[in-house]
C-alpha cells in the first residue's frame, strides 16, 4: 500500500542495471473471471494502444494540504499535470481540470508535490540519456523553472520536509560526474546552496524531518556498506557495516520524528528481511515487524507521527500487516473495498486523505480518493478505461522447483478460454512466452501486467519467473545468482519451461523467450547457450558482451562498481575475465539459429548501443538471420508511446511468424514513431512494406505510461 520503501530503498537496487530444467507447483489463490470469456478464437483483439499507448489519466498525488489532486494526462500527445480540487463531485472535477505544465519534448513521466503546497516538481532528461533535471512549477502562474539548469547533470531527489517547505535537498554531479554533492534548492526561485561536499565517496544520502542530512551510505570494494552518521557537533562517524551478504536486502528508509532513530530494512542476523528501528547515535536495533516467507517490502510512515503504521511483505501476493489499530482498520476498509489489491501512493499532511491504487489482473490500475475518518473510498478515474471491457485474464501465482530444489515464485497468464475447467492449464497445449523481468536484482508480481494480457489476448501463455537473484524472496536467494548469470540463473528459466512442458501448458518446441535489460541478456544468453531450446527470442536494451558492458557503465555508478564484479565477475582477475568472457551471449553468437528480434535505444546510458550492435554485426557475418531496430531517441527502454506501439507491433508479427499467434494489423501504429530497421526487415512478414508507408517520425513526442 504505501511506497516509502520502493522509492527509497530500492533506489539502489534499480540503479545496479535495469536470466535457465524440473518439477512441482502449488497453483495459489486463483482469480477467476467476472464473467464468461469466449473461446480463444473468438476473443477480440485488444488494440496496443489500449495497453501501450499514453493512459487517459495516471500517477495521481493529494497535496500536503489536501485541498488539490494533482495527475498525469495527455496535452496534445504528451503527458502533463493537470490540477483539480479534491472536494466536489468528481466528473465535474476532471472536467475543469487544468494542465499546469507544457511539456512538448518527451511528456512526463514523474511528478511529486513540493511541501509548500503550492508547487509542482517533476523530473525529465532529454531523449532518455537519464540526465534527470529538476523542475518546479507554480501551480497558481504554470511558471516552470529548472531548478537544475546545467547540461550533462543528473538530479537526484535526497528529501524535501515540511520544515522547510520552499526547499528540497538534491544530488548533483556537477562537480565530479561520478559523485552526486548535496545541494538545498528553493522550489521558488531556484536559489542554490551546497549542503555537504561529496568528497567521502558517499553513494547515498538520509536526511532527517529537519531536512539535514543524517544518514550516508558508502560502498566498499568488499561489496559491503558503510552506514555513516552525522553527529551535529561532530561531523561524520562510522555507525556499522552492512555485510555484503545483505547489500540488496538492507537499506535505511526514514527518520523518526525526533531524529534520535531511524527505520529500516535490514536482513542482518538473519534470512528475510525485517522492519527495524535503528538508534542514530548507537546503531543500536528494534525489530518492529517481519515476514517467515518474504522480505518486508513497503512501509507506511505517519505523516503525522513519522512512525510506522504498517508493513507489507509480498511472497506470491502482498501482505499488509498493521502496527496500531488504526492502520489495521484502513487495511480491513480498503481490501473490503476493492477487488484488486490496494497501494497507498499519497497522503495529505493531516493524513485524512489517501490517494489509493486499486492493482489486479482484472482491474488494471484504478485510481481512489480514500477519507480516512469516514474509511470510504472514492473512484477518481481507471488508468485505461479502454479496458474495461476487454477480455482480460486471471493471473495465477504458481510455485515451480528448480533443478536443485529452489522455489521459483511465478505468474502464469493463459489465453480467454483455454483453460474450461478452471485447473490453471489449458485444455490443449498453446505456444508459451517465458517473459523475463530486469535488474535482475529486481523481481515479478502479482497484478495487472500489460504485455502478460496482450501475450494472452495473442493466444499465448505467459510465465514470469522470479529466477534466483531476484528480490524480495530474503537474502539467500537473491545471493544464490552470485555469479550465475548465463548459468544457474538461466537453468531457472529452462526448469520453469520445463515444468510448463510437464504440466501440458505448452509444448517443447513452442517456447520464446522475451525479455528487456537483464531480461533482453536472458533472451541471449538462451538463444546462444541453448541453441534448440527456444523457438525464438525478443531481446531490447539486453547486453551481449559482459566486459565490455562494465566498461561503458554511467559514470555516477561508480560506486556500485564492485558490486557488480562480485556479482557477475572481475574484469580485473583472470578467473574473472574468463567468467564474463563465457558467460556473454557474444561469445557464442555462432551457435545462434533461431529467430532473434533485438530492440535498442540509441542513448541508452545502461546498455550502450554497441551492446546490440557487436551481436548484431557478429551474426550478419555469419550470414545468421538477425531484425535490428533502432529508436534514436529513446535511452533504457521505449518511452515515447509512438515508439512503444511500433516495438510490440513489430514484436507481434515476428512472435506470430515463429509460434503461430495473432496480431494486430499494423495500421497506424508507426506514425509518429522514429524506429530505423537496420537489419533484417525481411525478416518479419510485412515489416518492409510497413516501413515504406510509414510518415516519417517528429523529434520529440510523449512519455511512457507511468505505474502506480
Amino acid at each position: 500500500m504505501g511506497s516509502v520503501v520502493q522509492s527509497l530503498g530500492l533506489k539502489k537496487a534499480a540503479a545496479l542495471l535495469a536470466l535457465a530444467l524440473a518439477l512441482g507447483v502449488a497453483a495459489c489463490d486463483r482469480e477467476k473471471a467476472t464473467a464468461p470469456v469466449p473461446r480463444v478464437a473468438e476473443a477480440p483483439l485488444i488494440p496496443r494502444t489500449a495497453l501501450f499507448g499514453n493512459p487517459e489519466r495516471a500517477q495521481a498525488r493529494i497535496s500536503p494540504r489536501g485541498d488539490f489532486i494533482s495527475f498525469l494526462a495527455p496535452k496534445d500527445g504528451y503527458l502533463n499535470v493537470f490540477v483539480m480540487p479534491s472536494n466536489g463531485e468528481v466528473s465535474r472535477n476532471l472536467a475543469q481540470a487544468r494542465a499546469v505544465t507544457n511539456d512538448v519534448t518527451r511528456g512526463i513521466r514523474k511528478h511529486f508535490w513540493a511541501e509548500n503546497g503550492t508547487h509542482i516538481l517533476y523530473l525529465q532528461d532529454a531523449g532518455g540519456d537519464e540526465n534527470w533535471r529538476l523542475h518546479s512549477v507554480d501551480v497558481a502562474t504554470g511558471v516552470d523553472t529548472d531548478l537544475t539548469p546545467i547540461a550533462g547533470v543528473q538530479a537526484q531527489v535526497i528529501a524535501s520536509n515540511r520544515s522547510e517547505p520552499d526547499w528540497v535537498l538534491v544530488g548533483l554531479n556537477d562537480r565530479d560526474p561520478k559523485w552526486h554533492d548535496v545541494y538545498k534548492i528553493n522550489v521558488r526561485n531556484g536559489q542554490r546552496a551546497l549542503v555537504q561536499r561529496n568528497t567521502e565517496k558517499f553513494s547515498q544520502f538520509v536526511a532527517d524531518r529537519a531536512n539535514i542530512v543524517r544518514l550516508a551510505l558508502r560502498n566498499l570494494p568488499t561489496g559491503a556498506v558503510e552506514v555513516w552518521t552525522f553527529k551535529l557537533q561532530g561531523g561524520w562517524e562510522q555507525l556499522f557495516e552492512i555485510p555484503f551478504e545483505d547489500s540488496l536486502t538492507t537499506w535505511p528508509v526514514a527518520f523518526s520524528a525526533d531524529g534520535l532513530s531511524f527505520f529500516m530494512i535490514d536482513s542482518m542476523g538473519r534470512d528475510k528481511a525485517a522492519l527495524m528501528r535503528v538508534d542514530a547515535l548507537t546503531g543500536k536495533k528494534e525489530k518492529l515487524g517481519e515476514s517467515q516467507r518474504a522480505d518486508v517490502a513497503d512501509v507506511w510512515i505517519d505523516p503525522v507521527s513519522y512512525e510506522p503504521s504498517a508493513y507489507a511483505s509480498n511472497y506470491l501476493k502482498n501482505e499488509w500487516v498493521g502496527l496500531n489499530d488504526a492502520a489495521r482498520a484502513d487495511i480491513v476498509a480498503l481490501d473490503e473495498a476493492m477487488e484488486g489489491e490496494p497501494t497507498v501512493v499519497s497522503r495529505s499532511a493531516d493524513d485524512q486523505k489517501w490517494i489509493v491504487v486499486e492493482d489486479g489482473p482484472l482491474t488494471p490500475l484504478r485510481v481512489h480518493l480514500y477519507d480516512r475518518a469516514a474509511k470510504r473510498p472514492t473512484l477518481l478515474f481507471s488508468q485505461r478505461p479502454a479496458l474495461s471491457n476487454a477480455p482480460l485474464q486471471p493471473m495465477i501465482p504458481v510455485e515451480i522447483a528448480s533443478g536443485d530444489g529452489q522455489t521459483l515464485v511465478s505468474y502464469l497468464t493463459l489465453p480467454p478460454g483455454s483453460d474450461a475447467n478452471g485447473d490453471g492449464a489449458p485444455e490443449s497445449p498453446v505456444p508459451l512466452v517465458i517473459n523475463v523481468h530486469g535488474g535482475p536484482w529486481a523481481r515479478d508480481r502479482y497484478g495487472f501486467n500489460p504485455e502478460h494480457q496482450w501475450l494472452a489476448n495473442r493466444n499465448y501463455a505467459v510465465l514470469s519467473v522470479n529466477f534466483r537473484g531476484s528480490t524480495g524472496f530474503g537474502k539467500a536467494f537473491v545471493n544464490l545468482g552470485n555469479k550465475e548469470w548465463g548459468g544457474a540463473m538461466q537453468r531457472d528459466l529452462a526448469d520453469a519451461a520445463q515444468w510448463a512442458v510437464q504440466r501440458g501448458i505448452t509444448t517443447a518446441d513452442r517456447v520464446a523467450i522475451y525479455g528487456g535489460s537483464y531480461g533482453g541478456y536472458a533472451t541471449l544468453a538462451g538463444l546462444a547457450f541453448t541453441p534448440d531450446f527456444f523457438r525464438c527470442g525478443v531481446d531490447f536494451v539486453g547486453p551481449s558482451n559482459l566486459r565490455t558492458l562494465f566498461e561503458s557503465i554511467p559514470p555516477y555508478w561508480e560506486s556500485f562498481r564492485n558490486e557488480f564484479y562480485l556479482r557477475v565477475g572481475n574484469p580485473a582477475e583472470e578467473e574473472g575475465r574468463k567468467l564474463l568472457v563465457e558467460r556473454s551471449p557474444l561469445t557464442k553468437a555462432g551457435d545462434i539459429r533461431r529467430p532473434l528480434l533485438i530492440a535498442q535505444g540509441a542513448n541508452d546510458p545502461r546498455v550502450k548501443a554497441a551492446e546490440s550492435e557487436q551481436i548484431v554485426a557478429a551474426m550478419k557475418a555469419r550470414r545468421l538471420p538477425v531484425t535490428y531496430v533502432v529508436y534514436p531517441d529513446e535511452g533504457h527502454g521505449f518511452a515515447r508511446p509512438q515508439n512503444r506501439t511500433s516495438f510490440f507491433a513489430i514484436t507481434e508479427g515476428f512472435l506470430q511468424q515463429c509460434l503461430g499467434g495473432r496480431a494486430e494489423p499494423i495500421g497506424r501504429d508507426f506514425e509518429g514513431a522514429s524506429l530505423e530497421v537496420k537489419e533484417g526487415a525481411s525478416e518479419v512478414p510485412g515489416l518492409a512494406e510497413a516501413l515504406a508507408a510509414m510518415p516519417r517520425a517528429q523529434p520529440a513526442a510523449a512519455a511512457p505510461a507511468p505505474g502506480k
